[in-house]
């Protein structure tokens, strides 16, 4: 009892709707990728009549939360790595339900327009969570901007730096801040979640990912649910047509699906 009135308190926090419990409730962070996920639940409802309603959030640990307590049943915004990540820190039991797109993450500059102008001390803002900050890192490591002591460690952070011949200084901010603070600091790396709502263009970023990016977003269920009718409706809805022309309206072209060969 007191377990379930906890869940019921942190449902209600969360402002999620917990009367019907029939209704499959998935959690996205607010932005285009939730306007994605709305194709394929209108998609779900008309072919198979699947009711679900839609949570937004504004943060990357929220959402996870809410799945592990049982206040969602699915959530879309966060790939591989990080879920490991939380996984590893939390406990949590969660299976991989399908596959949405790669978002490359990309370096931007309202100052300069290549890192080669980078000056040396420049300040440059990272996303502060486990996995992105190290994706960032790596991406340096590889353009020779820092010497990483393990360019494989895809959970590294500044103190993994072995090399810093440009002195760059290293902010760590929260991901969806970062748009904000572009302004204050020489370089950002914001996640393309928060750089196209921002008016970023990835065709403007001084560093990007390219396609082969292994960073793919994910389907997220709880343990044993991923072969659910319900949960395989939804993601056979979202892997549709429909949905990639969506994200190339929304993304020009940054968002790479990634269940296709």
């Amino acid at each position: 009892m007191q377990k379930l009135l906890i869940g019921s308190i942190t449902a209600l926090a969360l402002g999620i709707n917990v009367a019907n419990a029939d209704t499959l409730k998935i959690g996205t962070v607010a932005g285009p990728e939730t306007d994605l996920m709305q194709i394929a639940v209108d998609l779900a409802e008309e072919q198979h009549g699947l009711d679900a309603e839609i949570i937004e959030f504004t943060d990357y640990v929220t959402p996870n939360a809410a799945l592990a307590d049982g206040s969602l049943d699915a959530n879309a915004f966060q790939h591989e790595p990080y879920m490991q990540s939380m996984v590893n820190d939390r406990g949590y039991d969660f299976a991989v339900a399908g596959y949405t797109f790669v978002y490359p993450i990309g370096a931007y500059s309202e100052e300069f327009d290549s890192i080669d102008d980078l000056p040396d001390g420049a300040q440059i803002a990272l996303p502060n969570d486990p996995s992105n900050e190290g994706r960032s890192l790596i991406l340096m490591h590889n353009k020779g901007l820092i010497t990483l002591n393990d360019p494989t460690n895809l959970e590294a952070t500044p103190i993994d730096i072995a090399e810093n011949p440009h002195d760059f200084r290293f902010l760590e901010i929260e991901a969806a801040q970062l748009p904000r603070v572009l302004p204050d600091v020489d370089m950002a790396f914001i996640n393309n979640t928060f750089a196209q709502p921002a008016g970023l263009s990835l065709d403007d970023a001084l560093i990007k990912e390219g396609p082969e990016s292994p960073y793919v977003n994910l389907i997220v269920v709880r343990g044993g649910d991923e072969d659910r009718e319900d949960i395989r409706q939804l993601v056979d809805a979202y892997q549709s047509d429909a949905v990639i022309e969506k994200a190339d309206e929304l993304f020009k072209g940054a968002a790479v699906p990634g269940w296709t060969e």
